[in-house]
């Protein structure tokens, strides 16, 4: 039986980061270097992998997966475009937690296509809280990012051009759930989408001070 990752609470995963204006250029300088790995690889699961062992955010960098089950969504209006199918084309959609330890580095949506998959695949995506890059490897899968999002950023509009930074304050700096959201196509290696992804990153993602 899979065990359920636990988010770490907002106050406890970020209260370690002083508002200042160093601490804030640090935060977007690791948002950047992150947002700039995941759109460099065709693995977000084993990017993060990646991202957990260089900054040591658990004793084991190894990602798990929390499937949350129930609440299914629509594919986007745009979707079955993009996955180049029919209107009757069967998707099935599968919702993850992606997390290293016990904490949550990633919300991800994924509609995918199951006649694009192997039987095996398929079984192990419907029974199984394996991440889905790592389950759909063998497709040899290439990976096109339709947008990279960041959704929170710790420095004013023209901070780069002259624009004055917010003062220190003596409150932590206010971050929120959620700081950057990629969505992207997965392809096989013979150029077939079979994959539609929405991931969504949490603040954990960012090494404390």
């Amino acid at each position: 039986m899979a065990t359920a990752l636990v988010i770490v609470p907002a106050a406890s995963a970020r209260d370690d980061w002083p508002d200042t204006p160093l601490a804030r250029t640090q935060a977007l300088a690791e948002l950047q270097t992150l947002n700039a790995e995941l759109l460099s690889h065709p693995s977000a699961t084993l990017t993060l992998e990646h991202w957990c062992s260089a900054h040591h955010l658990a004793a084991s960098a190894k990602i798990l997966a929390h499937r949350v089950q129930g609440g299914d969504k629509p594919l986007p209006p745009d979707g079955r475009m993009l996955l180049g199918i029919g209107a009757d084309e069967p998707v099935r959609y599968r919702r993850v937690q992606l997390g290293c330890g016990d904490v949550v580095l990633s919300d991800a949506d994924n509609w995918y296509v199951p006649s694009r998959l192997t039987a095996t695949m398929n079984r192990q995506l419907d029974t199984t809280d394996e991440p889905f890059g790592k389950v759909v490897q063998l497709l040899h899968f290439r990976r096109q990012t339709l947008s990279a999002d960041l959704l929170w950023s710790p420095l004013p509009q023209g901070w780069d051009s002259g624009a004055v930074l917010p003062p220190a304050s003596n409150q932590p700096l206010a971050i929120p759930s959620h700081v950057l959201q990629h969505r992207a196509l997965l392809y096989t290696q013979d150029n077939q989408p079979f994959s539609l992804v929405v991931e969504s990153y949490t603040a954990s993602v960012l090494v404390r001070p």
